[in-house]
């Protein structure tokens, strides 16, 4: 996949996916980040990932403790609030219907 491209599409949804990594628990940032590679949305680099998690936790969409480390630094634990589970929730929804039309478009294929 073209990186150009794939940062350029992920710039427009990457607070969801981030919102998305946190679904089923609490994360810190490394393992977000391995999180949204590991679902094919390529390396996501740290001063991608930080500012995101910080304008989240900023506007309410997750909350976040930072935690001693076992045999290293703190790490700063963050996890999805219930607004963000309901901005997931609505904005995902809106976000399939958009790719769905996209989608079509892109390939002559109707959508239902």
């Amino acid at each position: 996949m073209d990186t150009d491209r794939r940062a350029q599409w992920l710039r427009g949804v990457i607070d969801l996916c981030v919102l998305g990594a946190l679904r089923d628990g609490e994360s810190y940032g490394y393992e977000i980040a391995r999180r949204l590679e590991a679902a094919g949305l390529g390396p996501v680099p740290g001063g991608t990932l930080y500012p995101v998690l910080l304008r989240l936790e900023k506007t309410g969409h997750v909350t976040a403790d930072w935690r001693a480390g076992a045999g290293g630094p703190a790490r700063k634990y963050y996890r999805i609030s219930p607004q963000g589970r309901q901005t997931l929730a609505d904005a995902g929804a809106d976000w399939r219907r958009f790719t769905a039309g996209a989608g079509a478009l892109m390939t002559g294929v109707a959508t239902p």
